[in-house]
């Protein structure tokens, strides 16, 4: 069962982010996937975030405040250096129904401001789980959290409604003693784009083009390469692995700080020539990628949602990840992969999946089935009715 509102009216939304340039990043993913979605729905969408230049400017209905880079926080991230006033003033003019924040830092700012002169709700998306981040800046762990823990608690206190992606943030949450109503909503995907399937001529040629042997089973892991993906503890595992299993290649696509240090890893365990680093690749070949691997491999305990576990779910692959709540909806234990939970568990996962073609290619199609649910579409539907809740709509539960 699930709340719809029996008349969704038309609505002005204001979607306000700190990221929105970037391509490859989930929370942009997510803010994209939302204000298309949206848009079909006939709602006015229109989005406030930070320029890549000193300009203050309008393309269509994004606003960009101008500013600079502020890499040693977090990449990608941008610091505003300018109030915005006449884009403000524009936005508060045309009146928001809602307003709908995706990040706690500079971007929140202008959307609390805007709801205040507005008298407009606002609603927030709590995307990243910062206490896996926080030492970039604060080099002691536990003073680290507590900061998190005041910063958000304090931050967040006005939101009419707060939207976790999983279970796991939720809870996190809720051990901030925050006020607010918590909901439930998993982030959607583009499913169109992983429909697709290479060919068996495709494959072989592009594993070839990589120098992956047509006789290796491939491990993939995709996404960013940085500290907090733990992705160090997957090279380690995959060496040992080697030991049982010598026809495996790891394929490691993405870029990130930590690059350097995983290739230096490969090396000083002599697997350089089966750990193969694409660097990174564009979104709209992610799949191709996806496509090319025999299982999804993750060791980060550091995902809200986790994206590309849906994603490599949803282009067919078993998974075999590092135990983690965010997974509780993605893996079904048995069934199309495993949660592991040390290295004795890794191993003897994997030897059980590479030596089962039969239950890869079932588990591969229960994978597709559990990523349906992940739709963007659905996630639109849920996110709709939370503004309508927050405007006082009557609801009523449906099948």
């Amino acid at each position: 069962m699930i709340l719809r509102s029996e008349w969704v009216k038309y609505m002005k939304v204001l979607i306000t982010t700190d990221l929105f340039t970037v391509t490859t990043n989930g929370v942009v993913t997510s803010v994209r996937n939302l204000m298309e979605e949206l848009e079909k729905k006939g709602h006015d969408v229109r989005v406030l975030t930070f320029s890549e230049d000193m300009k203050n400017h309008k393309e269509g209905n994004v606003y960009y405040i101008k500013s600079i880079p502020l890499d040693i926080v977090y990449p990608d991230v941008r610091m505003p250096m300018s109030n915005g006033n006449a884009l403000v003033e524009e936005l508060i003019a045309w009146k928001p129904d809602v307003i709908h924040s995706q990040c706690e830092f500079f971007s929140y700012h202008y959307a609390s401001r805007i709801a205040k002169h507005t008298g407009a709700p606002l609603v927030h998306t709590y995307h990243t789980m910062y206490e896996q981040y926080v030492t970039y800046v604060i080099p002691s762990e536990r003073i680290g959290k507590k900061f998190v823990r005041f910063f958000i608690r304090n931050r967040l206190k006005d939101a009419d409604v707060l939207v976790a992606p999983t279970r796991k943030v939720k809870e996190s949450l809720e051990g901030y003693d925050m006020k607010n109503k918590i909901r439930v909503v998993p982030s959607g995907i583009s499913l169109k784009q992983h429909n697709y399937r290479l060919t068996q001529e495709e494959r072989k040629q592009k594993r070839l083009e990589l120098g992956i042997p047509q006789d290796h089973t491939v491990l993939l892991n995709l996404g960013r390469l940085g500290t907090e993906k733990n992705l160090g503890e997957l090279v380690e595992l995959f060496s040992k692995a080697l030991k049982q299993n010598q026809r495996m290649t790891f394929l490691i696509v993405g870029d990130g700080p930590d690059k350097a240090h995983l290739e230096q890893l490969a090396e000083k365990l002599e697997i350089q020539d089966r750990v193969i680093f694409t660097g990174m690749v564009p979104p709209s070949r992610v799949q191709e990628y996806y496509q090319l691997a025999d299982l999804f491999v993750s060791a980060s305990t550091s995902e809200t949602q986790g994206l590309t576990y849906i994603e490599a779910a949803a282009n067919g692959l078993p998974l075999l990840c590092r135990q983690d709540m965010c997974l509780c909806d993605i893996i079904e234990e048995g069934v199309n992969g495993y949660q592991y939970t040390g290295e004795a568990d890794f191993l003897e996962r994997l030897q059980q999946i590479t030596a089962d073609a039969e239950w890869c290619r079932q588990a591969g199609m229960h994978s597709e089935e559990i990523a349906k649910k992940f739709d963007k579409s659905y996630f639109a539907d849920t996110i709709e009715d939370i503004y309508e809740i927050v405007r006082g709509a009557d609801f009523v539960e449906v099948e």
